[in-house]
């Protein structure tokens, strides 16, 4: 039996979107929504600017200048400080941001979105089950109906729908224009942190996204030609 139609590498993106979903779970047990999605996105787009670099992609002085003011702005984040996240659920947090962009740069090669963020989640299921029944088997997790019909919900539903269109749009622009659209969620995520759960906002959060998007906007500005 043949395999669905997927993109270039499709196994590839199966255990890049399990490891983004499964590290971005268990980095925000302990990391806040703002400071969370600033290290994810940060991590995100160091990758992609990354991978486009190794690619052929040509990246100006000012890009790079660029890239590094987004990298100290992660760094302030990080320095150890009353306010400073904890720094393995961080780094946890920083793994799932290269996934992620490890799957977005897969999806560059996909020639129908919605086949392939099918096909994607259904090669995430295996490794899906047996984290599960590890965790059932040591922790004993408890699973309630509202809970894994919520979970399904927010998967299938939410997720997948914005996963297929985001693959749709992804093969439409350069490495670095993708990197770019997703600079406001890290200010979206710190907004309904603050108005949605009652997150406060610190000096230290508002100062590293001023910094960190800032950075990344300063290496994604066209570069004006005479």
């Amino acid at each position: 039996m043949r395999d669905p139609p997927t993109a270039p590498d499709g196994w590839k993106g199966g255990l890049a979107l399990y490891l983004y979903a499964y590290l971005f779970s268990v980095a925000y047990l302990q990391l806040g929504a703002g400071v969370g999605a600033l290290v994810l996105f940060g991590a995100v787009q160091i990758t992609m600017f990354a991978v486009a670099w190794l690619r052929g992609e040509r990246l100006s002085a000012r890009t790079l200048l660029g890239m590094l003011i987004a990298f100290a702005g992660l760094v302030l984040l990080l320095l150890p400080g009353a306010e400073a996240p904890p720094l393995l659920s961080a780094l946890v947090m920083a793994a799932s941001g290269v996934a992620w962009g490890a799957y977005s740069l897969l999806g560059k090669g996909s020639p129908n979105p919605l086949a392939d963020t099918a096909g994607n989640f259904v090669r995430s299921l295996p490794l899906l089950l047996v984290l599960g029944v590890v965790m059932l088997a040591l922790a004993r997790t408890h699973v309630s109906p509202a809970g894994l019909l919520y979970a399904l919900a927010s998967g299938v539903l939410a997720s997948g729908a914005g996963y297929a269109v985001w693959y749709g749009v992804v093969k439409q622009v350069s490495a670095q224009q993708a990197a770019t659209m997703q600079l406001s969620v890290p200010v979206i995520a710190a907004l309904g942190g603050v108005v949605l759960i009652g997150e406060p906002m610190s000096l230290r959060l508002l100062l590293a996204s001023l910094v960190v998007l800032g950075g990344v906007a300063m290496a994604l500005l066209p570069v004006r030609t005479r």
